[in-house]
Parts: structure tokens; C-alpha cells; sequence
């Protein structure tokens, strides 16, 4: 199949699809329920009776003995403030079972109604085959028969079941799904109101499971697969493992089994020092320093709560007084020079500022004549480092009228005879709001955001160049129509390249579509729109293999009535199979003009500038940690005046941020520092 071919079938649009409910609330939180962890976390010192934590080639897992009511619960204890739920349903299930156990029917979970002990949801296993029951909209319980690959060959196996309203799949250890299509389909609201769920059983000995759980979870609303696959270990695949099985004790033979602890009453010591050995296996011990709870399996601690190193707090390190209110900073490297940030000052008569690290903080080194200046974007060719400049002001000494005002930006190349930056070519622009420089196929490209033509026209290309070798200088490639574009982000993915512009305003409704574009044979071509609400920048970000889209929502504006500047920015990410951005997680912010992605160690960061809440520019930005499922939540707030930028850069091992304000002359930097 052809580049350009595939390319094709991944141009499909961003679906959005609407829930309607009776009186009774649908399940909204789309976040993992974690079943298995509910019955071993109610106390972490403890397991319930007949639970067992086994150790089966190297990977811990669950084994029940009988079953007990303390691995019983009601429904409303996990799925809280609703009573429905969603169309899309998925379960995850890490499983090992022994050769000819699946020949016997045993329930690894169920649902069950109220009183009349009706099953609601359940997973079967049943002579090699997975079975998935749920109750229709008549009342009526459907069966879902699965044939796979032998499950019963004593090795762990990730199971992913999802559901729809008419489909059903179940994907093995990441492999190509199985699908069936029910007579009945599920359910767009399926009630859970009263039941109760039981874990490794129906509640009763007949039909529990005999075989070891390493992980069991609901995700409603959403098709699990996506989450967990690829994975470079398709067989013990995670989307949520409770942490008393999260960490292998020892690696083990195919065959081993050995008990790493069960029902005891177990001791609890504190200290910052412990030995383990055979005489206290089983005891608990936590380290104050650490904040840690380990449990010994007779010769090491295993760790079963601990707090990770992380980011404790941000020390105001230096305040820069600037020449102007600053729009944008740009930080970057000069080979052999040392470490640079580039400031666009607002004022055409002071111009814009590059400032140098000399070992300890910013020092002013040299200024750059500017006109209304909004961005700068640094890059390298070769072994020469340029700069180029977003101009907004039109030339000086000047005039014309408003329709027919031209704008110019510049590009500046580091010399290093005259040690100072020096401008080598002007570029027509209008308004410009943002540079993005990349390579592809060892091409030089050059995007240029053009924001408006005068004062009202916002409908306008933007521009794509490209680097000439032959003339030296940067040539039109490409022209984009864009609608008050403010930014470009380009990235890659594998072999694919990307450029996606954040649309603000077409002239009547800051409610435009954000466009995506993949490189095509030579060009750039629409790969997806998306919603937005005054975009004003996009930053492209990766966890692990998960590619992430973080946009910057400024504000709405309709035609008619007052703007809105309390509104969502939203993460998008990739969803490899969809092969399209989706909707990930949502946060407020107030009229956002910036997001800075970073990593400290194992731990990712974002902060976002809030410029303006409608009344003041006095107001927080906000920094937010990565919480794995939980998404991003916030940790820090810091007090800012009118924050257009963020930028987060390293010197010798120490962490920064530097921010701008767009409403009054200072910048300031921050240490970041670890406990």
C-alpha cells in the first residue's frame, strides 16, 4: 500500500458523540475502576479471608480460595453519582490458569441485581471459552460465546473485552481482535441501581475461579484496547494493577508458584532500618524517611505503598526587569557560546532583547530593532544557528493605508566573527503570531503564521518556505489558508510528518476549526480538524509510546453577547487504531495563551499561562503532574501578571521556568527543585 494511500484513510474527521439519559444519570467519568484493588486495598495491612498473593513466573497474581463476602460489594461504592452505564463498556483482565481448569465453568466476575440474584455483567470461562453475559434492554441475559487461543496453558494472558451497543471484541494479549455482533445489542443505558458486584465468583463455591488474577478493571466509556496496545509485553499488558501486584518479588521458571503472603494478622514495625528474613515473612515495615510500606517475603522488602520522588517546589530564582511588556521568549544553545533566550518586546522603539545564561542568571547581550514583535523560533542549518522574528508593526518610516499595511519579519543568522546576530533576509507577513522551523528529507522548512491583513481580515494563507541553496535564502513552498492563525506546532510520528495550526478567529466567532496536516509527496495535506475556541497554541507531547495534542483555548466569542474566557483547553491523544486525535482530558483555563510540556526523571509536567479571567490579568498559572490514568491534576500555582509564555529549560543538571508578561515589563525565572 502506497504512502499516499494509507495516508488517505487515516483523513477521517473527529467524531463527537452525545449521551442522552432518562431521569437516571449516566456514568460521565471515563476513569479506570479498579475491581481487584477495592477488595485488597480495604486494608493494606491486611487481606480479606480466603485470598491468597502468589508469585507465578516472576508475576504476582490473586488466588481465592472460597469465597467470602468481603470480596462482595455494592455497586455504588465504585460507580458513584450515577446509576446508568454508557454504550461503550470495556473489561481488562490479566489472567493465569492452570492446564485444564477453563474446562470448568468459573466466573472471574459478576454483576448481579439486587434480591433476585440476576446477573447484570459477567465474565465466564468455559471449556477454552470466555463468555460475556450482559442483560438486554428487554430483560433478557445475552450470552457472547468467545472461541480463542488455549488460555489454560498455565502463562498469563491480557484479555480486553469491548463493548458497543451493536459489537462486541475481545483482543488477546494485544493481538487482532475476535468480534461477534449479539442478536440483542447492548444497552445505552444499562442500569446497575442496587447491584452488587462479586469478584471470582457468583458469591457462591459453585463456579470460583481457581486460577491466579493479576488485574481486573471496568472502563466505562471508552474502548480499553487503545489504552494498552501496542505493548511491549502483550501478555501482561496494564491499565490499572493494584500496587500489592504491581512489582515482581524475583523472576521465576515457567512453572514456579510460590505464596508471597495471604490471610494474617500481620505485624507492622517502623524504622529506617529492617532486616527480612524467613522468621518475619509476612511482617509489614515503614520507613518514615522513605514514607514507605514494604512487606517482607523472607529475604527482600517488597514494596507495597511508596511515595515517589517528586517535584516539591518552584523557588522564584531571578526577576528580570525588561524594556518592554514581552509577548514571547525563546530559550536555545549557540554552539560554543552558551545558553540564549530570545524576548519579544512589545515596543518598536526599545526593540527586542537576547539575553545570555552566565553561569548563575539572564544578563542582557544584546538588542534587536523590532516592530510590534510577537514570537521568536530559533533553528540551526548546518553548523550556523538563526533566528527569526514575528514582526507585527509594518516597517518604519512607513505609511500606509490600513488595507494595504504590510508587515515584515526577519531572519537573523549568528555570526561568529562580530559574535552578535545579524539579519540576513526580510519576509512579507501579516500580523504574524508564530514561526515554526523543521527538516524533512534534510529540507529546511520555515512555517509563518499570518494572523490578519489589516484590521479585519482574518481568512488568509498562511505560508510554508523552504530553504534554497542555491539563492541562500528562503522561498515560498506552500500556501495554507488559516483563519487569525496564532501558532504551528509540528511533529512526527514513525515515519509521518505533522503540522497543525491553531485557528483564533474567522471575523465572526472565535469558535473555529484547528486544522492537522500530514506531509504528502511534496506538500502538506489535511489530515483532521478540530473544534476549537480562539486556539492560540498547540503542544505536542509523548508519554511512553502515547502521542498527546494539548491545545490552548483563548476564548469564545459569538457573534452576538459577551466573551467567555473561563473555558476548557483540552488534551487530545492519539488513538493508534482510530489513527486520529480523540478527546483525552479536559481543563479549565482562563483565556490560555501558552502550554509548556517537560519531564523531570519519570515524572511529565505541563504548565499553562492563563492571561486574563475577564476582569484581571492578575491571576495563576498553573502547573500540573501526570497521574498516569488520572491524567494531568494540578500542583503548583503561581502567580502571574498577564502570562503569555513558558519555557522550561536545563543548565547543568538544574531545572528551570522562565515566564513573560504581555502586560507589564518583567519576566521571571524559576528554580525547580526535588526533595
Amino acid at each position: 500500500m502506497s504512502l499516499l494511500i494509507l495516508v488517505q484513510i487515516l483523513l477521517v474527521g473527529l467524531r463527537v458523540t452525545g449521551t442522552t439519559t432518562d431521569t437516571w444519570r449516566q456514568c460521565k467519568d471515563l476513569n479506570p475502576v479498579d475491581l481487584l484493588s477495592f477488595v485488597l486495598e480495604k486494608d493494606p495491612s491486611k487481606l480479606v479471608p480466603n485470598v491468597q498473593v502468589k508469585q507465578a513466573m516472576g508475576v504476582r497474581g490473586v488466588r481465592f480460595s472460597g469465597p467470602h463476602t468481603s470480596m462482595s460489594f455494592a455497586s455504588s461504592q465504585l460507580l458513584t453519582n450515577c446509576e446508568l452505564l454508557p454504550q461503550n463498556v470495556s473489561i481488562v483482565v490479566t489472567l493465569k490458569i492452570s492446564s485444564g481448569a477453563a474446562k470448568k465453568n468459573e466466573y472471574i466476575f459478576t454483576l448481579m441485581e439486587p434480591n433476585r440474584e440476576k446477573l447484570i455483567l459477567g465474565l465466564r470461562l468455559s471449556q477454552n471459552r470466555l463468555h460475556f453475559f450482559f442483560k438486554s434492554s428487554g430483560g433478557t441475559v445475552e450470552n457472547c460465546k468467545f472461541r480463542s487461543s488455549p488460555l489454560d496453558d498455565n502463562r498469563w494472558h491480557t484479555l480486553v473485552l469491548a463493548v458497543n451497543n451493536q459489537r462486541v471484541s475481545l483482543t488477546v494479549d494485544c493481538g487482532a481482535p475476535l468480534e461477534i455482533f449479539p442478536t440483542r445489542h447492548f444497552p445505552s443505558g444499562l442500569s446497575f441501581q442496587g447491584s452488587k458486584f462479586h469478584i471470582g465468583s457468583k458469591g457462591k463455591w459453585k463456579g470460583l475461579f481457581s486460577g491466579l488474577l493479576r488485574q481486573l478493571v471496568l472502563l466505562p466509556g471508552s474502548d480499553a484496547t487503545h489504552h494498552i496496545c501496542p505493548s511491549s509485553t502483550p501478555q501482561l499488558a496494564a491499565l490499572s494493577v493494584p500496587p500489592l501486584l504491581s512489582d515482581a518479588a524475583h523472576p521465576g521458571s515457567d512453572d514456579d508458584e510460590q505464596v508471597i503472603y495471604h490471610t494474617q494478622e500481620e505485624k507492622v514495625s517502623v524504622g529506617l532500618q529492617r532486616s527480612c528474613t524467613e522468621q518475619i515473612k509476612g511482617q509489614l515495615w515503614f520507613n518514615p524517611l522513605r514514607k514507605g510500606l514494604y512487606l517482607c517475603d523472607g529475604t527482600t522488602w517488597i514494596a507495597v505503598l511508596e511515595d515517589h520522588k517528586r517535584l516539591d517546589y518552584l523557588l522564584e530564582y531571578q526577576v528580570l526587569t525588561t524594556s518592554s511588556e514581552t509577548h514571547d521568549i525563546e530559550v536555545f544553545q549557540v554552539p560554543g557560546v552558551g545558553l540564549m533566550a530570545a524576548m519579544a518586546h512589545r515596543s518598536t522603539f526599545s526593540g527586542s532583547a537576547v539575553y545570555i545564561w552566565n553561569h548563575t542568571s539572564f544578563q542582557l547581550y544584546q538588542n534587536i530593532s523590532t516592530y510590534g514583535a510577537l514570537a521568536w523560533r530559533h533553528f540551526i542549518m548546518g553548523k550556523k544557528t538563526f533566528l527569526v522574528v514575528s514582526n507585527s508593526g509594518g516597517e518604519p518610516g512607513k505609511h500606509y493605508k490600513q488595507e494595504k499595511r504590510m508587515d515584515f519579519s526577519v531572519i537573523y543568522k549568528w555570526s561568529r566573527k562580530r559574535k552578535q546576530f545579524v539579519r540576513v533576509q526580510t519576509l512579507q507577513t501579516y500580523c504574524a503570531r508564530d514561526w515554526e522551523a523543521f527538516k524533512i528529507n534534510r529540507q529546511t522548512y520555515l512555517a509563518v503564521a499570518n494572523h490578519r491583513k489589516g484590521d479585519n481580515n482574518h481568512t488568509i494563507d498562511s505560508v510554508i518556505y523552504k530553504w534554497n541553496r542555491l539563492t541562500k535564502s528562503f522561498e515560498v513552498h506552500q500556501l495554507l489558508p488559516t483563519s487569525g492563525a496564532y501558532d504551528w506546532e509540528y511533529f512526527t510520528v514513525g515515519p509521518y510528518h505533522f503540522l497543525v495550526v491553531a485557528n483564533a478567529f474567522d471575523g465572526m466567532t472565535t469558535s473555529v476549526d484547528s486544522v492537522i496536516y500530514v506531509w504528502i509527496n511534496g506538500s502538506f495535506q489535511v489530515f483532521q480538524t478540530i473544534k476549537t475556541f480562539c486556539a492560540t497554541d498547540w503542544e505536542m507531547f509523548q508519554i511512553g509510546s502515547r502521542i498527546f495534542l494539548a491545545v490552548a483555548n483563548g476564548h469564545k466569542l459569538q457573534a452576538s453577547g459577551p466573551s467567555q474566557y473561563a473555558i476548557n483547553s483540552t488534551i487530545y491523544e492519539l488513538d493508534m487504531m482510530g489513527q486520529m486525535f480523540v478527546r483525552f482530558q479536559d481543563i479549565l483555563t482562563y483565556s490560555a495563551v501558552d502550554w509548556e510540556f517537560f519531564s523531570l526523571g519519570e515524572n511529565h509536567f505541563l504548565i499553562v499561562a492563563n492571561s486574563f479571567n475577564g476582569e484581571s490579568y492578575s491571576l495563576n498559572s498553573i502547573l500540573y503532574r501526570w497521574q498516569g490514568y488520572e491524567g494531568f491534576v494540578p500542583v503548583h500555582w503561581l502567580p502571574t501578571i498577564g502570562c503569555s509564555d513558558w519555557e522550561y529549560f536545563n543548565y547543568q543538571g538544574e531545572a528551570y521556568l522562565i515566564y513573560s508578561s504581555a502586560k507589564a515589563p518583567l519576566s521571571k525565572v524559576f528554580k525547580l527543585k526535588n526533595p
